[in-house]
């Protein structure tokens, strides 16, 4: 089964930038859309940002947009989130996700795969 491994998350203050990165392996990565999520303590799950399988096609939170870019590059089989002008709401746990079937979802159930996370905390 596919495997997704989150990491480049840290400290950063306001206005500061990130960028997030997700291996995968055990599956064939180009052929799945990708997709990121957070979630801030006491709230659900949201959707940040998702990715077609060609990577042709983005889509983005109302929150996010303008400020973040997700990316990929199926020959590493890897993802990006790239994060600017960094606010305190954007402080989360953000995990990274693969759908084999669709094309880029805002939707949990759309996604059977899940990294394990990586934590940013804007201060302010």
């Amino acid at each position: 089964q596919v495997q997704l491994v989150g990491s480049g998350g840290g400290l950063v203050q306001a206005g500061g930038s990130l960028r997030l990165s997700c291996a995968a392996s055990g599956g064939t990565f180009s052929n799945y859309a990708m997709g990121w999520f957070r979630q801030a303590p006491g709230k659900e799950r949201e959707f940040v940002a998702a990715i077609s399988w060609r990577g042709v096609s983005t889509y983005y939170a109302d929150s996010v947009k303008g400020r973040v870019t997700i990316s990929r590059d199926n020959a590493k089989n890897a993802a990006y989130l790239q994060m600017n002008s960094l606010k305190p709401e954007d402080t989360a746990v953000y995990y990274c996700a693969a759908d084999p079937y669709g094309s880029g979802s805002s939707k949990r159930i759309a996604y059977d795969y899940w990294g394990q996370g990586t934590q940013v905390t804007v201060s302010s």
